[in-house]
């Protein structure tokens, strides 16, 4: 039988993580997946540049049951600590907004550095590995993997979500949690585009791939960004972030002129361009394809002389409070992050370690912390690993 200080379960980026950090402090680390490569997720990020942490990244950007989790490991693994990491590895990158820093060249050149510092302080990573069962001894843990049996004293959990399946993502490591005696909180897709059945589906069909700045908001929340129309509804960084509020059955409201009183433009126009069509106008803001389907679909588009009133109310009330109910999402086939997951009431805050079974730890993405869009998530993944590293 073999015996190890720490075996990871998982070499996507909480993973790795943790067995470079682990192992740094001299623990003997072996790190095992399932899939054929590691960070299939990295690679994929960020349209295949990896957004890897985010400049302006606080607490107030995770989404749980239990708000104050996530406080101290991102207070001591911060942005700038990973950033330190990257400079290190002389890997150039940029900002592209709102503190979001990509790559220059491409996401593997953040699988790279993670596996140089795994390579250079010997962690044992084995992939295409399988765990067939874990059971709890007087001090540590017994796996029985396609390796054979191996023993351990620590054992992290760092298997991710259930987001993109076609990645190999499971529900493995909530698996473990419940075997253990945890909790795990319900799961859905977050990050995800929605998906429209009614009357708009049309809209959405024609406009595919129009993108406009708009101003979404869902239970209270608002993110302005850009929305995307797609052929099965509507995507793009705004959809994305308030999907993780979204309920089904949940109206979504939609300012599509965030930079204008509606209302006092469209008056203003009347004003000083009473003989332009509403569409004409529209055209300057959107693109003419959608300002003139949204023309003949909303409204009636006549000279701005011609409406009254009411008319101009209502054609405000549409454009800065367009009122969409998703028919559901895409789920985790395109979800960037998984909801919900391993209850971190149960969960140690500051080692990331099972407050039922000593010597079990859970990090990433499998706990109940999900960051909004824009590198959150991987600095929640670098955070919680080096949290965890510092105890098993």
């Amino acid at each position: 039988m073999r015996s190890t200080d720490v075996i990871i379960i998982g070499a996507g980026a909480a993973g790795l993580m943790c067995a470079l950090t682990a192992a740094g402090r001299g623990r003997k680390v072996l790190l095992i997946d399932h899939a054929n490569k590691p960070g299939k997720k990295i690679l994929m990020s960020g349209g295949g540049r990896c957004n890897f942490t985010n400049m302006y990244t606080e607490p107030s950007n995770f989404l749980s049951q239990n708000p104050h989790f996530c406080k101290s490991a991102l207070a001591r693994y911060t942005q700038w600590d990973f950033i330190e990491l990257v400079s290190k590895h002389g890997v150039p990158y940029h900002e592209k907004k709102l503190g979001q820093l990509f790559c220059d060249n491409k996401s593997s050149d953040i699988l790279g550095l993670l596996l140089a510092e795994c390579e250079q302080v010997q962690v044992d990573l084995r992939m295409d590995t399988s765990v067939t069962h874990i059971e709890k001894l007087e001090v540590g843990y017994l796996l029985q993997t396609s390796l054979g049996q191996v023993q351990c004293e620590s054992l992290v959990i760092a298997t991710g979500g259930l987001s993109i399946p076609t990645l190999g993502a499971t529900g493995f490591g909530y698996q473990i949690a419940r075997q253990f005696g945890h909790s795990v909180l319900p799961t859905r897709a977050g990050l995800v585009p929605f998906t429209i059945t009614d009357q708009l589906k049309e809209l959405c069909t024609e406009l595919s791939g129009t993108s406009v700045d708009s101003l979404v908001s869902c239970n209270g929340t608002s993110f302005r960004e850009n929305i995307l129309f797609t052929h099965r509804g509507l995507s793009g960084p705004a959809i994305l972030q308030i999907s993780s509020f979204w309920e089904p059955g949940d109206s979504v409201e939609i300012n599509l002129l965030p930079d204008h009183d509606a209302l006092e433009w469209l008056q203003q126009q009347q004003a000083e361009r009473p003989n332009s069509e509403l569409k004409t106008l529209l055209g300057e803001i959107f693109t003419k394809k959608m300002a003139n389907l949204l023309a003949d679909q909303w409204f009636v588009s006549k000279p701005m002389k011609q409406y009254t009133p009411a008319e101009l109310n209502e054609v405000a009330g549409k454009l800065a409070s367009w009122q969409v109910v998703p028919a559901g999402t895409e789920g985790y086939r395109t979800a960037e992050v998984t909801l919900g997951g391993v209850d971190t009431h149960e969960v140690s805050s500051k080692t990331m370690e099972s407050l039922k079974s000593p010597g079990l730890y859970f990090i990433g993405e499998v706990l109940d912390v999900s960051g909004h869009l824009g590198g959150f998530n991987f600095q929640w993944a670098w955070a919680s690993a080096y949290a965890a590293a510092q105890f098993v």
